[in-house]
C-alpha cells in the first residue's frame, strides 16, 4: 500500500503542502496539481492509483473533472473533499462517479483511514482470487481476474465502487439486501458517504449500463420496501 500513488488536486497551496506532506509521511506517493485541466492531463499521463480531488478549483470544477475522466474509462477511486456538506453535494458527486465524499474540515487520520479503505477495496479485495473466476448472467460476463465487465462482447466501464457492488450481489442470487447491509459490506461501518440515496445512484448507474430497460431491471431488482437483490 505504501506504494500507492495518488494524484491530489488542490488550488490552496497552503492546505496543498501540509496535506501532501502528512500523505507523503504515510507513504504514499503524491503529485500535486492546481487546477482541474492539470488534474486531467496528470490522470491520463501518470495514470494514478486514487486521485484525491477538491470540489473548488478555479477553473474546472471537481465534478467536471470527475465527469470528464469516468467518460474517458478511468476507473481508479475518486475520493472527493469539499466545505459543504450538504446532501446534495454527495448525490451529485456519486451520479457523476465519485467512490467516497469527505467534507472539510476533516482530520488527517479520518483522510488517511478513507484512503487506504478505499486502495483497499479498489486493489486489494477485488483483486483477491477467486475460486471462480468468472461469473456470468444473460450476455453480461464478470470477469474476476481481470476485474473487468463484458456485454455482449463490449466492455463496460464500471467504477470500483460500481463492480464490487455488481460482483456482491451477483455472489448471493436471489438473495435480498436491505440498503444498510450493502452500504456495511461495500463501504465498513464508519462510512458517512450519504446513506440510502448512495446505494440507489450506484443501483441506478449499473442498470443502465446493464439493462435492456433499466426502468424495467430483469437482473438487478428492487424488493419493495426493503432494498435490491440479483435475481438468477
Amino acid at each position: 500500500m505504501s506504494s500507492k500513488r495518488i494524484l491530489y488536486v488542490e488550488d490552496e497551496r497552503a492546505v496543498a503542502r501540509g496535506l501532501g506532506y502528512a500523505l507523503a509521511t504515510e507513504g504514499f506517493d503524491v503529485t500535486w496539481v492546481e487546477t482541474g485541466r492539470q488534474a486531467l492531463e496528470m490522470a491520463r499521463s501518470a495514470d494514478p492509483h486514487l486521485i484525491l480531488l477538491d470540489l473548488r478549483l478555479p477553473d474546472l470544477s471537481g465534478y467536471d473533472v470527475c465527469r470528464q475522466l469516468r467518460a474517458e474509462g478511468k476507473r481508479q477511486p475518486i475520493l472527493m473533499l469539499t466545505a459543504r456538506d450538504e446532501e446534495l453535494d454527495k448525490v451529485l458527486g456519486l451520479e457523476l462517479g465519485s467512490d467516497d465524499y469527505v467534507v472539510k474540515p476533516y482530520s488527517v487520520r479520518e483522510l488517511v483511514s478513507r484512503i487506504r479503505a478505499l486502495l483497499r477495496r479498489a486493489y486489494g479485495e477485488l483483486a483477491a482470487a477467486s475460486t471462480d473466476d468468472r461469473l456470468v448472467f444473460g450476455e453480461t460476463e464478470i470477469d474476476l481476474q481481470r476485474l473487468r465487465v463484458v456485454r455482449r462482447g463490449h466492455p463496460v466501464d464500471l467504477t470500483p465502487t460500481e463492480f464490487r457492488l455488481l460482483r456482491y450481489l451477483v455472489s448471493h442470487p436471489d438473495r435480498p439486501f436491505s440498503r444498510s447491509a450493502l452500504i456495511e459490506a461495500l463501504w465498513g461501518y464508519d462510512s458517512d458517504i450519504g446513506g440510502d440515496r448512495t446505494v440507489d445512484v450506484h443501483i441506478r448507474h449499473l442498470r443502465q449500463k446493464l439493462e435492456d430497460d433499466p426502468a424495467n431491471p430483469r437482473w438487478l431488482v428492487t424488493v419493495r420496501g426493503f432494498g435490491y437483490k440479483f435475481e438468477p
